[in-house]
């Protein structure tokens, strides 16, 4: 099992900036590949980001390339989405998630958090 919590999200003005955190506890944190999805309201939820199990590779989906940066520390158990030139249609859930192998598809992440409210104000 791996139990995963996120943290960082809110409020936040068009243009700004938010860092999300997600601490991971349980089995081996880097045998893992750490998404990020999110969910808006009405619409269901998409990928975001993913990271490779030592962090050297990441996926990222269209919209946010160039402004999100996903990232980890393996010694911490924590994966970071650094999101940076936010806008209003980046107001969702957000959610990390856990998976073998890197995937854009959530049906293949085995664990996830509970979700933390990013909402971008115009």
């Amino acid at each position: 099992q791996v139990q995963l919590v996120e943290s960082g999200g809110g409020l936040v003005q068009a243009g700004g900036s938010l860092r999300l955190s997600c601490a991971a506890s349980g089995r081996t944190f880097s045998a893992y590949v750490m998404g990020w999805f999110r969910q808006a309201p009405g619409k269901e939820r998409e990928f975001v980001a993913a990271v490779s199990w030592g962090g050297g590779t990441t996926y990222y989906t269209d919209s946010v390339k160039g402004r999100f940066t996903v990232s980890r520390d393996n010694a911490k158990n924590t994966v970071y989405l650094q999101m940076n030139s936010l806008k209003p249609e980046d107001t969702a859930v957000y959610y990390c998630a856990a998976a073998r192998k890197a995937s854009y598809s959530g049906s293949l992440y085995d664990y996830w958090g509970q979700g933390t409210q990013v909402t971008v104000s115009s």
